[in-house]
């Protein structure tokens, strides 16, 4: 029987990583998991609690609070708050403004680590773990590392382009906040978000997504086929 492959793909917001995940393990026949829904539910959460956020000692006492179930369906990915559905709540302006301090503290990574690898394990053809440190601390054996790049400017015209009304804003500012959020991301003393060393780079810059999918699916299939 063939080894459950396992793929970990890395990167900051706006290089293509949900959909060319979902789209890779759809393709497979592979289970998907978005570790980023994890760490916004856990977010949406506390704030939902009146948890202060920017209280480090404050979330770190309230991160083994919630129940987290995440669907790993690539055609239809889910994630449960507590037994509700909260795939919508989660990818709110608030969530988005608070998940890097929530996602810092030490604890709740413990916390959601812990679910992302039993996940893993849990998938019987193998599956697709896209996040900002599989690669380096959740999967650190995965089958193969990716890790996405691309272009401040396209960057920030992606994650415009995923946004509705009110929460859309300007290109300059949202340029701004993916590179707030990147620089409190990348400078976090917990698993912090880096490219792992036997990670091989893609930039998605003047890639489609097809490209990039096709990609990532030979790199797949020519580790197969070296074991």
């Amino acid at each position: 029987m063939e080894t459950p492959v396992i793929v970990a793909i890395d990167g900051p917001s706006g290089t293509g990583k949900s959909s060319t995940s979902k789209a890779v393990a759809a393709k497979l026949g592979l289970s998907y998991l978005d570790t980023g829904a994890q760490y916004r539910a856990m977010t949406w959460w506390m704030l939902s609690n009146g948890v202060d956020v920017n209280d480090a000692a404050e979330v770190a006492t309230a991160a083994h609070k919630p129940t987290i179930v995440s669907g790993t369906d690539p055609a239809a990915p889910t994630i449960t708050v507590d037994g509700a559905d909260a795939t919508g709540p989660i990818r709110t302006q608030e969530v988005t403004a608070a998940v890097s301090a929530v996602s810092a503290v030490p604890e709740v990574r413990a916390r959601l680590v812990e679910l992302q690898r039993s996940a893993a394990a849990a998938a019987p053809n193998g599956i697709v773990v896209e996040g900002r440190d599989i690669g380096t601390t959740v999967l650190p054996d995965a089958t193969l590392k990716v890790f996405l790049t691309a272009s401040a400017e396209a960057r920030a015209a992606r994650r415009n382009g995923e946004l509705k009304g009110k929460e859309a804003a300007d290109l300059a500012a949202t340029q701004a906040a993916l590179a707030k959020r990147d620089a409190a991301d990348s400078g976090r003393k917990t698993s912090p978000l880096a490219k792992a060393d036997d990670a091989i780079e893609v930039d998605t810059t003047d890639l489609t997504l097809d490209q990039v999918i096709e990609c990532i699916v030979t790199l797949i299939e020519e580790k197969r086929a070296a074991r």
